[in-house]
């Protein structure tokens, strides 16, 4: 018999339930998932757009994709990589579109004689803080898996095995990922006035 969410102390079992519970067709339950990991999420996204108006509305796409695929989750306790892993990919998508989209419009325009300024408009707005600014400048020095396994661990705050887990890699993998990351950052230059910028 299926345990309520609400009889454990344990975060993790806890956890589990409550996905199980989702996955069962209880609502109450579906919305506290997303309630619960709401924030986090939206964290995700605006890391890697920049915008709260795109943020926001992947976001609710990625609740709505969650609440959709949540029968496939084969192992309720590995929901939190899961929901990662959708969420990362709906942002890839994303970026994949968006370039899509500035090309064929810089084209259009270009063909038409018009200035072709106007698709990059939206970029304008990724780093509109000076932190972000920097930190996004110094991570570009770092490979994409380095960057993503980099972001996850010290943005996102998730643990090795999460890490691992969300980008279906082993966690030795991950590890010497984020030891050639850290190392790369931490020689960049620039370093010390983004720290500077954080502590502002």
């Amino acid at each position: 018999m299926e345990m309520d969410s609400g009889l454990t102390n344990d975060p993790i079992q806890k956890l589990s339930n409550l996905v199980g519970n989702a996955r069962s067709g209880n609502r109450a339950s579906l919305e506290e998932l997303a309630s619960l990991f709401h924030e986090e999420i939206f964290r995700v996204v605006y890391c890697r757009t920049g915008s709260q108006m795109d943020a926001e509305d992947l976001t609710q796409d990625i609740f709505i994709k969650m609440s959709k695929s949540l029968d496939r989750l084969k192992d309720p306790a590995c929901f939190k990589a899961w929901l990662y892993r959708i969420a990362l990919n709906r942002v890839r998508d994303f970026h994949r579109k968006k370039s899509l989209l500035s090309f064929f419009a810089t084209t259009t325009a270009a063909e038409d004689g018009e200035p072709s300024g106007e698709p990059h408009n939206a970029l304008d707005h990724i780093m509109e803080k000076e932190f972000w600014h920097q930190f996004h400048r110094l991570t570009r020095q770092l490979s994409r898996k380095e960057r993503e396994v980099f972001i996850l661990r010290y943005v996102d705050q998730l643990g090795i095995r999460e890490i691992a887990e969300t980008l279906r890699s082993s966690e030795s993998t991950v590890k010497t990922h984020l030891y050639r990351a850290l190392k790369k950052f931490k020689q960049a230059p620039g370093l010390r006035s983004l720290l500077k910028g954080s502590l502002s």
